[in-house]
């Protein structure tokens, strides 16, 4: 296992649409796997995706701890907000419910700023794991946050191009005065 380097924001990587994986099995998707998630925890994120460590393919991975708290959670997002680590390969999302749910987001490509970003509240998502298996969920809040965040990095987009108010782009040192 290895500790990647991760993409900033402006790297060309992050700005590319994500190529889907042919094996989620090979050994080289295994491979790749297990050093994004070491990659992840060593970075102290909640997800990680491959075009974040200069991998363009659809793969993402990600965890929503039980003890994970971020500042500015509303009480709804703390509503379903645990998920196990989890794999997907060749993702794909459905909105449930048209409703919104704004919450502060932090990248591990975007270091250092956090921004306030509305997103669908309800979710439902598919993919593969590295068994080649299908896995599919019902997420809400915080889990479905991390998810769709996630899943823009294979679609070429960070969390700033989703903010309807980039007034909310803030350092993550000042977020204390935003928590609610």
């Amino acid at each position: 296992m290895a500790i990647l380097k991760i993409a900033r924001m402006g790297h060309p990587v992050l700005a590319q649409i994500a190529q889907p994986v042919a094996n989620p099995a090979a050994p080289e998707i295994r491979r790749l796997v297990s050093d994004m998630v070491e990659t992840m925890i060593d970075a102290n994120g909640a997800g990680l995706a491959a075009p974040q460590v200069h991998v363009p393919l659809r793969v993402v991975v990600f965890q929503a701890p039980d003890g994970r708290s971020d500042p500015g959670l509303s009480e709804e997002e703390r509503f379903d907000h645990t998920a196990p680590l989890t794999v997907l390969v060749n993702p794909e999302i459905e909105i449930v419910s048209p409703q919104l749910e704004g919450g502060w987001e932090g990248c591990l490509s975007v270091p250092g700023l956090r921004g306030y970003v509305e997103r669908p509240f309800h979710i439902r998502y598919r993919g593969f794991d590295l068994e080649g298996k299908p896995v599919a969920r019902t997420a809400k809040g915080f889990h479905a946050r991390v998810v769709q965040h996630e899943c823009d990095h294979l679609d070429g987009r960070l969390y700033p191009s989703r903010m309807s108010d980039l007034g909310k782009l803030i350092f993550e040192s000042e977020a204390k005065h935003w928590a609610s």
